[in-house]
């Protein structure tokens, strides 16, 4: 080995949490930064139910995103499973980036957040969101931030940064802040994988989005996806799905007139899956009534949501 040859210096590598309550653009942002859709993207609540890891490659190092379900004021078993997770997601993390809708006054969620980021010592990264909507509230969070940080006695100077994840204002600059506050380290996965979320998880999503984009706020909540069977054939690959509902009424809802509801949904979701694995998909959809799955512990831990 050549002596004058220097050693291969460490890149960036860390895992950064991502935060905040639900509809402020949490997905779209992870989205952005990647250049790939890895998380569907609504503004219907509980869109996001897993944890999905995004990972981010590039000269300066590794990211890891972990984009979380929204917290949001819950009731029932899967609104409550939802935001335990999301608050367990900043355990054990590098950095924290909390996402912040400033086209609207802070919620109650905001402050819970602040509270919470106020106990941390990992960086954290305060992203004021949706700048491209003329309503800024930016000034309401920062007075309610200062006004924890007081009430704590907290020592977290958190970096605050402007952008829309819609139109990608003010993204690299998030990024580069990003990197600065991310450990030198080697990468924790190879360079060419985008997510470790399941594939089956992942063509669930796929199918869900399409009924919310569809069903709106009609029934969201009640639906969930379940892939039974994935046949990998060379040019094709044909996926069986349940759709689950808690009452007859919502079945012929999501089926739709002469099942033209249905039929949308597996051609755009077809679509989008193409696009994402460059592979011809054949789904077959199944909608089953299943009462209360939202609150049977057994369908919940079934979908990854307990």
């Amino acid at each position: 080995m050549d002596k004058t040859t220097k050693p291969r210096e460490l890149g960036k590598a860390g895992i950064v949490s991502i935060v905040g309550r639900t509809n402020v653009g949490k997905s779209t942002l992870v989205n952005h930064l990647l250049g790939e859709k890895v998380s569907i993207v609504s503004d219907t609540v509980q869109t996001t139910r897993n944890l999905i890891r995004a990972i981010l490659t590039e000269p300066r190092g590794q990211i890891v995103f972990l984009d979380t379900p929204g917290v949001h004021k819950a009731t029932g078993e899967l609104g409550k499973n939802l935001n335990k997770a999301a608050r367990s997601a900043v355990e054990g993390v590098d950095a924290i980036l909390l996402v912040l809708d400033t086209s609207k006054k802070p919620a109650l969620e905001d402050d819970g957040w602040f509270r919470r980021i106020a106990r941390e010592e990992v960086p954290c990264i305060m992203a004021l969101n949706k700048s491209d909507i003329h309503y800024d509230r930016s000034a309401d969070y920062k007075t309610l931030w200062q006004e924890i940080k007081v009430e704590k006695e907290s020592g977290m100077e958190p970096i605050w940064t402007t952008v829309s994840a819609l139109h990608g204002d003010g993204m690299a600059g998030l990024l580069d802040t990003l990197f600065e506050n991310t450990p030198e380290g080697p990468p924790l996965f190879p360079d060419d994988i985008l997510t470790d979320y399941p594939r089956k998880l992942n063509m669930a999503d796929v199918i869900r989005e399409k009924l919310f984009f569809r069903l709106h706020s009609e029934l969201p909540h009640a639906v969930a996806v379940w892939i039974e069977n994935i046949d990998e054939q060379e040019k094709k690959w044909t996926v069986d799905a349940t759709i689950y509902v808690e009452r007859h009424s919502q079945k012929g809802i999501v089926i739709g007139e002469k099942g033209r509801l249905l039929k949308w949904v597996r051609e755009q979701a077809e679509k989008e899956l193409y696009e994402m694995y460059g592979v011809r998909f054949k789904l077959k959809l199944w909608v089953k009534v299943e009462k209360n799955w939202r609150k049977n512990f057994w369908m919940l831990k079934k979908f990854g949501y307990a």
